[in-house]
């Protein structure tokens, strides 16, 4: 088989769909990545009738720009793998990412799937993170009431817009406490932190609930979903995030109850999420839930890759 590896156009989300089904994209995803993170590359590995692997390699979202590492992804069609395809789709970002003055690549594989998770740790890579994967069947599940501490309001992005600053400063405090990695997540400033986490397509308004001091009307804490790409009924939550001095009042489930009740009367069919798995309280709270074991998503970070099997 001649495969080469060339630039990627709009056939990279089919692909990637058909291939991974549980990691999808979409052209609406892609557009607006790289509309909000300029410098994403994309490849595919081609034969003369069909694409047969694509690559993406980019910032990653939640740290800053210099960041030593890049975020990347490769997928190689089942019937052509072990012929070095995927060496060198990997080969491809790591020029990229070498280009860009980076000096790492970070990869999600998944527990189910380990024949990726093989393929890094045989060039290099090792695991940097691990999160606990869940999910919440909503078909016949009615909404519980929501019930908000005392002294908490409940509110929400469609209706407050112009809570976007405080939730911002909600996030800037407590995703320094985020468990996983070596590099604690940042915000960003208010722009980016819009641009990601608000503004981004799939991000509902009406389903970014806020919790209200209700004496100082300052946002303490905050949850939103995110649809995941091409679906009209299946999201995840994007985060849940409650500032430090108002934890263990129970708002962020009443938050996530609130999340919840929004995708039921929405006609949502099911909610996941993933935490690190040293973030107890977060997933004690989705166990309250209901919500139901996945396959771990693991994080694997490795070395820029020189060529090779």
């Amino acid at each position: 088989m001649a495969v080469t590896i060339r630039p990627a156009t709009s056939d990279t989300a089919r692909f990637v769909a058909a291939v991974t089904p549980d990691d999808p994209t979409s052209l609406a995803e892609m557009r607006w990545t790289d509309a909000t993170y300029p410098g994403i590359a994309r490849f595919v590995a081609a034969d003369i009738d069909r694409v047969v692997g694509a690559a993406t390699v980019g910032r990653i979202f939640v740290y800053p720009p210099d960041h030593p590492d890049l975020w990347a992804s490769l997928v190689v069609a089942r019937d052509v793998r072990r012929r070095g395809i995927g060496s060198a789709l990997l080969h491809a970002v790591s020029t990229h990412a070498r280009d860009a003055g980076k000096t790492g690549l970070q990869f999600r594989t998944w527990e189910h799937r380990p024949e990726g998770t093989d393929f890094l740790a045989q060039r290099g890579f090792s695991e940097l993170e691990r999160a606990r994967m869940v999910r919440l069947q909503l078909t016949q599940l009615a909404a519980s009431p929501v019930v908000m501490p005392a002294g908490i309001r409940l509110t929400d992005l469609a209706a407050r817009p112009d809570l976007v600053s405080g939730v911002h400063a909600v996030a800037v405090e407590t995703f320094d406490d985020i468990p996983g990695g070596d590099t604690p997540m940042a915000a960003g400033d208010v722009a980016e932190f819009r641009a990601r986490d608000v503004d981004r397509p799939g991000i509902p308004a009406s389903a970014f609930m806020v919790a209200l001091d209700e004496i100082t009307g300052e946002a303490v804490g905050y949850a939103s979903l995110i649809m995941i790409p091409g679906s009209s009924t299946v999201a995840w939550h994007d985060m849940t995030a409650v500032r430090r001095a108002w934890r263990g009042r129970g708002i962020a489930v009443a938050l996530k109850r609130a999340t919840i009740a929004w995708a039921i009367d929405h006609g949502l069919t099911a909610l996941e999420t993933g935490n690190d798995e040293d973030n107890a309280a977060m997933r004690a709270v989705n166990g309250r839930l209901g919500y139901r074991p996945l396959p771990d998503e693991i994080t694997m970070r490795g070395p820029l890759f020189s060529g090779g099997a």
